[in-house]
C-alpha cells in the first residue's frame, strides 16, 4: 500500500535548511535499493525445512525482510537470540543466504534509472545498511553496483549501526559532503531516526518493506516517494 506523503516537519527544517545543495544521495539496501526479500525468504524457508516445517509465503516474509536474521527467525520460529536453538538456526539461515545471496534479488523499480540520473548530474551516491559487510559487498558486486557506489557502509563498519548517526557521518566523511547536503532514502523507522540524528533529509521509500499499519507521520521524515525516481524532485530543495 503506497504511503502518504510526509509533511516537511520542523525537525527536518531545522536540521536540513531548504537552501542546502544536495550533493549526495544515500540509500538503505534491503527494501530500498534492492528487493532482497525473495532470497531472504528462500533462506528462511530452507531453515524451516531443516526442522520439517512448511514454507512461509513470500508475502508473509517480505515485511520482515529489513529486520535481518533476528527478525526473520522470530517470524519463522517464534524465537529470540536467548533461545537455545537460535544460534544453530541462525547458522543454517546465514550459510544458505551467503551461498545464494543474489539468485532472485533485483533492484527496485526504476532504481537503475535513478542511479544513472544521479551519476549524470555528478551527484554522489552510496549505501548505508545494517547488513553485515560479508553480505553487503558480495550482494552489491552481484548486482553490478559495488564499484559505482561512493561508499558502502555496513552494519559492522562502525561501532554503532542505525539508528545511531555514526554510520551516516562515516558515509559523509568518506565521500566528502556534509549531512545537510545529503538525502537518505530508507524504508524503516530506524532509517529516518538515523537521518534526523545526523542532520540529513530522510525520505521514506514507500515501495519498500513499509508495513501497512505504520503511522508515517511519526517517522519525522522530510518526504516520501512511491518509486525511486520520484526522489529526483527533491534534488533542488
Amino acid at each position: 500500500m503506497p504511503c502518504r506523503k510526509a509533511e516537511h516537519n520542523n525537525l527536518s527544517s531545522v536540521l536540513c535548511p531548504p537552501s542546502s545543495v544536495v550533493k549526495a544521495v544515500l540509500f538503505d539496501l534491503d527494501g530500498t535499493f534492492a528487493d532482497t526479500a525473495p532470497d531472504l525468504a528462500a533462506a528462511l524457508n530452507h531453515t524451516r525445512a531443516s526442522r520439517q516445517l512448511p514454507p512461509l509465503p513470500l508475502d508473509t516474509i517480505r515485511p520482515q525482510a529489513s529486520h535481518g536474521s533476528r527478525g526473520l527467525l522470530k517470524l519463522g520460529f517464534g524465537i529470540e537470540p536467548e533461545h537455545s536453538d537460535y544460534d544453530a538456526l541462525r547458522d543454517i539461515f546465514l550459510a544458505y543466504y551467503e551461498r545464494n545471496i543474489c539468485v532472485y534479488t533485483r533492484l527496485f523499480g526504476d532504481m537503475a534509472e535513478l542511479v544513472a540520473a544521479l551519476e549524470q548530474r555528478g551527484i554522489q551516491w552510496g549505501i548505508i545498511t545494517n547488513k553485515p559487510h560479508r553480505y553487503t559487498v558480495p550482494l552489491m558486486q552481484a548486482l553490478g553496483y559495488a564499484e559505482r557506489a561512493g561508499c558502502l557502509i555496513s552494519g559492522d563498519t562502525c561501532a554503532h549501526a542505525k539508528p545511531h548517526p555514526e554510520p551516516m557521518l562515516k558515509a559523509c566523511e568518506l565521500i566528502g559532503v556534509t549531512p545537510a547536503q545529503c538525502l537518505y532514502l530508507g524504508d524503516d523507522l530506524r532509517d529516518m531516526q538515523a537521518a534526523n540524528a545526523s542532520g540529513m533529509r530522510g525520505i521514506i521509500a514507500c515501495y519498500g518493506y513499509v508495513s501497512g499499519d505504520v503511522s508515517l507521520k511519526n517517522w519525522n521524515a522530510y518526504a516520501s516517494v512511491n518509486q525511486p525516481t520520484e526522489l529526483l524532485a527533491y534534488l533542488t530543495l
